[in-house]
């Protein structure tokens, strides 16, 4: 796992490089998100494919247990992918109404996650 730092407007942003998945459980999560707090960061970028599949299975209650995770702690992530191959409607309305707000996103590239 690499970090990949980006500032914008003062604002440090850590995007995690990887070749294999590096979020499996909502306490890797934590982990990750405590060590890059300390280092500074105040964004997360997290791309699609070092999560978990369980993650986008939302009976699986892994996503929401991240999600919960990240707000509780006010710490922002945007997780880039393509998410138009899944056709969960109950995803589609989740991704939808996460980005919504400004904690959470997923979006289709990682300039989109630095804006």
């Amino acid at each position: 796992m690499q970090i990949k730092a980006h500032k914008v407007q003062n604002k440090e942003i850590a995007e995690i490089v990887s070749d294999e998945i590096i979020l499996k459980t909502k306490d890797d999560a934590l982990d990750l998100m405590g060590s890059l707090y300390y280092q500074g960061f105040e964004k997360i970028i997290l791309h699609e494919k070092d999560i978990s599949p369980s993650f986008f299975d939302l009976k699986s209650g892994f996503a929401g247990e991240v999600l919960q995770k990240f707000s509780n702690y006010r710490m922002q992530l945007a997780i880039v992918g393509d998410f138009e191959k899944y056709t969960s409607k109950a995803l589609r309305d989740f991704i939808y109404e996460c980005n919504k707000g400004k904690l959470v996103n997923f979006v289709s590239s990682v300039s989109f996650a630095i804006d």
